[in-house]
């Protein structure tokens, strides 16, 4: 199909504005769940690992995952402008599908590893501790907002979505793109 025909058929889609509200209350849910599981991180308790067993391999699988996110947020923008909908919406499915495993594995390294703190000093210490700030405040607003912005496409609630998606998206692709910049930072610093 044309991507003008297929953005027509796309856009002609009733909204579900019930269901939008009921996933709203879902998202406002999954978002306090999931900024209390990231706050229980900071505990300096640690669930212990098994003898010999150890999640220092995440970390750049981290800064991995969140560089394939940032790829796949370019992509979806540029396959939206070109009127190419299915295409934007496996980019932002996987961009999503990405976001949930990066969660996934960085819980488990921080409710299980010592945090590795940034030995550098003087501007670069400064840059790093601005750009670490930013990325972990930018990453808990933006995701009620990344939620809501698939919501209301996903319920065809496409004029919010358009709205939203435009302040969301610069948001999760600068968490995107300072996270794996942060990580490059501090590798010099793990053990």
């Amino acid at each position: 199909m044309k991507s003008s025909e297929e953005r027509k058929e796309i856009l002609q889609k009733q909204p579900d504005e019930a269901l939008a509200k009921k996933l709203g209350v879902v998202a406002w849910i999954v978002t306090a769940l999931v900024l209390l599981l990231v706050g229980m991180m900071r505990s300096p308790y640690k669930i212990p690992l098994p003898e010999g067993w150890s999640m220092a391999f995440l970390p750049p699988i981290h800064a991995a995952i969140n560089t394939l996110v940032s790829l796949c947020l370019v992509g979806a923008v540029i396959s939206v402008k070109q009127g190419k909908i299915n295409v934007h919406q496996n980019f932002i499915l996987a961009a999503m599908a990405l976001s949930v495993l990066f969660l996934l594995g960085y819980v488990a390294y921080h409710f299980t590893t010592v945090e590795t703190r940034y030995g550098g000093e003087g501007v670069m210490r400064a840059v790093y501790f601005i750009l670490l700030i930013t990325h972990i405040i930018a990453a808990g607003v933006s995701l009620p907002l990344i939620l809501l912005t698939f919501i209301n496409a996903w319920t065809n609630r496409f004029d919010a979505h358009r709205r939203m998606a435009r302040w969301v998206f610069p948001i999760w692709l600068y968490v995107a793109v300072t996270g794996p910049i942060c990580y490059l930072m501090l590798r010099p610093y793990y053990p």
